[in-house]
């Protein structure tokens, strides 16, 4: 993998053949990430502290565009060394937060024009997406939140970033597929289950009418779960409005309850939306799963590799 640092008065300085990476891919928040290390020179000293963005390239194709929130120098028994971090574009939006705006039923492209393209962001899918009533963008709400918060209420997908950083803001399509079975190198693979916190029960209220509904979750009521949450919602809400909310806050509960994580030798085998279909029978591990995550990793003693975050398939 090659990197290259553009500085905020828009030189560009092709790094050194580089020592260590690590490039971690989620396509949303939290943002993508990377940390480079690399020879250092004494001549790059002005282009780091004016480093602003940086660019990963494999094989002719990039593989991450982001930017950069920190640099170090060091000194030590192995050299004279530099790092540089930083964060995907996703972090652009993170960083910054919008005023309180309130929409007459907005359209997302209305959305994305206030909220993401004055930050230098464009936009390769937005879907065709309308908010049937009020939409409300809070003080102290981050440009992101604004954007995604529509997306899920409306739309029902979550905003993605591609790794040109483009925002993807349409649901999303899969990927391609990786196989993962017995004959394949896995360096390792652990599979987590995690109830805590995942809702049996979500009570939705308006106050204002005195009316509630009741949504549950079944799946975890078999398993004897037993966490239930109740929530306000503003007045004259639908029942539409209401059960969509419940259902929303039980699914988001339940996001993170089931991952499997699988290293392989290589490095940018997938990329979050891809598919992973998998076969470890010792595991008990077998089907067709989302990649949620794509952790690559490089140094001189282990070589290239790859941590894929896996999630089921909704």
């Amino acid at each position: 993998m090659t990197g290259i640092l553009y500085t905020a008065d828009h030189r560009m300085l092709s790094l050194p053949p580089l020592l260590s990476w690590r490039i971690t891919h989620t396509g949303s928040v939290p943002c993508d990430s990377f940390t480079v290390r690399f020879a250092y020179r004494k001549e790059m000293a002005e282009a780091l502290s004016k480093a602003a963005g940086f660019t990963a390239e494999e094989d002719g194709k990039t593989v991450l565009r982001a930017v950069v929130d920190e640099y170090t120098v060091d000194l030590d028994g192995g050299g004279l060394t530099a790092a540089v971090s930083g964060r995907g574009y996703a972090a652009r939006l993170l960083d910054n937060e919008s005023r309180p705006v309130t929409y007459q039923q907005a359209a997302l492209a209305e959305i994305l024009r206030n909220h993401v393209e004055p930050y230098g962001i464009s936009c390769k899918e937005i879907a065709q997406v309308r908010a049937e009533s009020v939409y409300t963008v809070a003080a102290g709400t981050s440009q992101w939140k604004a954007v995604e918060s529509f997306c899920r209420a409306y739309g029902g997908f979550v905003p993605r970033f591609s790794r040109e950083g483009e925002l993807l803001a349409g649901p999303e399509q899969p990927g391609r597929t990786l196989s993962i079975g017995k004959g394949d190198p896995v360096l390792s693979c652990t599979l987590r289950e995690d109830h805590y916190g995942v809702l049996t029960e979500a009570l939705v209220i308006d106050k204002t009418r005195n009316k509630d509904y009741s949504v549950k979750n079944q799946a975890m009521l078999d398993k004897g779960g037993q966490c239930r949450r109740v929530i306000y919602t503003p007045g004259q809400s639908t029942w539409a409005a209401m059960r969509y909310t419940g259902e929303y806050q039980i699914r988001r509960s339940g996001e993170d309850a089931w991952t499997a994580e699988v290293t392989l030798p290589g490095s940018f085998l997938a990329f979050p939306g891809d598919r992973a279909a998998v076969s470890l029978d010792r595991m008990g591990l077998k089907g067709t799963f989302r990649v949620a995550e794509a952790e690559n990793r490089f140094d001189g003693r282990r070589g290239a590799t790859a941590v894929l975050t896996l999630k089921p398939l909704e």
